[in-house]
């Protein structure tokens, strides 16, 4: 900028007239409002064939997931939210806007602190902390500091999500223990339905004797089919594929038109309507929940993160 100077910087320095930019750059671009179908965000995930995948979602997908949780969970003005996930994790997207639905607050956790979990309670402490997300694995961690700082007697805490992997029993049961006055939420949902298409609100009593923990019924706006390999509905406690429908489903692959073709198929029982084939492995209880029992193929996850091994093997 003409007329700054910077005594003390040695470098080499560069007049930059910010008027003259200014009227240029007005000139060459064309302005474009976004609408409700412009992209909003692509977040990538590990693909089969040793590339990875970006999948692309819009804003009316994004904001119809984050409205039907507010739908949902009703978030107050007095709540607080962590914003500790990166935001290369799909569960990124609701700490960093559901917040702004209800005139709520967020608090951004310190870079690095997401993997200390003595500051992690120390954060929840001191910020007076009221909605967390934790993956089942991290959860464990958050539970020895809870113990050790007898969070039990008494936090901010109203509502935790784990998500991005399976939740086990166990690791419920010692949650509701340690933090009997805090709900316990299990979500899940692939990158590709905008983060969760259902959540599982624990019950400890209710919970005791499962061998799995549910994933719970569709979010607002979501649709979940759990089908046979002829896409025919399968009955209550037969396993079938998973499927996603709704308001939800993202655009489809970046630039792969022949995967998203594949994956992301026409609903047979919403015409014009397009549905997600997940491979995952689910049924249907008697209560109405989900179940998720694997996967059709050999994808694992890592810490919440999707790995397909058939990357690792491209690589090798």
């Amino acid at each position: 900028q003409p007329g700054c100077s910077a005594p003390s910087f040695s470098g080499e320095m560069l007049e930059v007239d910010m008027a003259s930019l200014a009227s240029e750059k007005a000139e060459n671009d064309v302005f474009t409002p976004a609408d409700g179908c412009s992209l909003a965000y692509v977040i990538y995930t590990s693909g089969s064939t040793g590339q990875p995948k970006g999948v692309a979602v819009e804003h009316r997908q994004a904001i119809s997931f984050l409205t039907g949780m507010q739908r949902q969970f009703l978030l107050q003005e007095d709540d607080i939210v962590m914003v500790k996930t990166s935001f290369s994790f799909d569960a990124s997207v609701w700490q960093l806007f559901w917040w702004s639905l209800s005139g709520a607050s967020a608090y951004l956790l310190p870079p690095g602190w997401e993997k200390d979990p003595a500051l992690i309670v120390q954060a929840i402490h001191q910020e007076n902390i009221t909605t967390a997300h934790f993956i089942p694995a991290m959860l464990n961690s958050f539970l020895d500091q809870a113990e050790m700082k007898a969070l039990g007697d008494g936090t901010s805490l109203k509502r935790v999500f784990a998500g991005g992997e399976p939740l086990a029993p166990h690791t419920a049961a010692r949650f509701a223990s340690l933090l009997p006055q805090v709900s316990l939420i299990h979500g899940y949902g692939p990158t590709e339905a905008t983060v969760d298409a259902a959540f599982y609100v624990l019950d400890p009593e209710r919970d005791r004797d499962r061998l799995r923990i549910p994933i719970g019924k569709p979010v607002p706006g979501a649709r979940l089919y759990v089908l046979d390999p002829h896409l025919a509905v399968q009955p209550c406690g037969v396993a079938g594929e998973l499927y996603i429908a709704g308001s939800g489903v993202a655009r489809g692959y970046l630039n792969r038109p022949a995967l998203t073709e594949e994956r992301f198929l026409e609903d047979p029982f919403y015409p014009g309507e397009r549905m997600y084939k997940t491979g995952d492995l689910a049924r249907w209880l008697p209560d109405g929940n989900i179940e998720f029992l694997g996967r059709t193929d050999d994808q694992v996850k890592i810490r919440g993160y999707r790995i397909e091994p058939g990357e690792i093997e491209a690589a090798l």
